[in-house]
């Protein structure tokens, strides 16, 4: 009998042991992932671009791997509109004019944790989308931005408004020399003109007849108006113009790291580069900057020099410059009020 009592004992106190060394092995449950954050477009903006595409920011405490639940609708409670996805970002599709529409995130680790993220809303913008042809027959998507109406894609036209051919010059010391308008495409080469358009002379502009009908070339005010219009002011605006994705994520046009680029005033800058008209800081007629800059022509200019406005991979700034008149830089146009 005192032989089974302590056999009795020795076996509870291995049990014990077990348990508290099997409740040790397994440590603590699993943490739930963060709280989504850092939404795109911010929390209660207006004018958003009826072509937003919404992002958001969201981490595990743990290093799990994360899917979402998107929820998007005009109602404040909004459905779900997929379930399970990876990416940080969703596309909406075209959406309604002076429409509130409401989102939220739902978190998901592989642990069957999730966390739900707050209901964001946005506001967009009046007036929306449209296109316009060239006198080549070159169809632009436009976009509307305040109260102005802008080509959302580089201009490519051979040909000025009366039907007048626009000389097309490949050779360097051409290119560095006419005082007259001419266009080049980036690095001679043709298909480039498909994604960047042609980069103009700033004599090209000052012939005042190089937009299609009932368009212009943007003067720096105008250029103002635009960066105005766009929330958030001159050194984040760049971030809201510039096409998104990078060449390194096989997603898009710029270098990494297209710092804030999220295109929501829908005009879709993509990193067009330059060619150099003079010999001060580069080769004759070099091409530069495809992937890391992009540069914008005003009709502005003073003696010697162009105004353009430009972009960079590096910033969300939009900043603006003299340059010379023969160097090829692109085209947007603006509709005439």
């Amino acid at each position: 009998m005192k032989k089974t009592k302590i056999l009795l004992i020795s076996l509870i106190m291995l049990s014990f042991i077990f348990l508290s060394c099997s409740k040790d092995s397994t440590g603590p449950g699993n943490a739930k992932p963060g709280i989504p954050s850092n939404p795109n477009p911010q929390d209660n903006a207006n004018d958003v671009s009826v072509t937003s595409i919404i992002s958001w920011e969201c981490s595990d405490p743990e290093g799990d791997s994360l899917t979402y639940g998107v929820y998007f609708g005009i109602s404040s409670n909004p459905p779900l509109v997929n379930s399970s996805q990876s990416e940080t970002s969703y596309d909406p599709g075209t959406l309604n004019e002076e429409t509130t529409y409401y989102w939220k995130i739902l978190a998901h680790d592989d642990h069957s944790n999730s966390t739900m993220g707050d209901v964001w809303q946005f506001t967009t913008m009046s007036g929306g989308t449209g296109t316009i042809t060239d006198i080549d027959g070159n169809v632009y998507q436009t976009v509307i931005i305040g109260n102005q109406e802008w080509m959302s894609e580089n201009l490519k036209v051979t040909h000025y408004r009366n039907g007048d051919p626009i000389p097309h010059l490949t050779d360097n010391t051409d290119w560095i020399s006419t005082n007259d308008g001419a266009y080049c495409v980036y690095d001679n080469i043709t298909s480039n003109s498909n994604t960047y358009g042609y980069l103009y002379n700033w004599f090209a502009i000052d012939t005042d007849n190089l937009a299609p009908e009932g368009w212009h070339i943007p003067s720096e005010e105008e250029w103002l108006e635009l960066i105005g219009n766009i929330e958030g002011g001159s050194h984040i605006v760049g971030g809201k113009i510039k096409s998104t994705g990078t060449i390194e994520e096989g997603n898009g046009l710029w270098y990494s790291p297209n710092t804030g680029a999220t295109n929501e005033s829908g005009l879709t800058a993509f990193p067009s580069g330059y060619r150099s008209g003079s010999t001060h800081s580069f080769p004759l007629g070099y091409y530069g900057w495809i992937g890391s800059r992009c540069y914008f022509w005003s009709s502005n200019s003073n003696n010697s020099d162009g105004l353009y406005l430009y972009l960079k991979h590096d910033n969300s700034e939009i900043t603006s410059s003299y340059s010379d008149k023969n160097n090829g830089i692109s085209i947007r146009c603006v509709k005439d009020n």
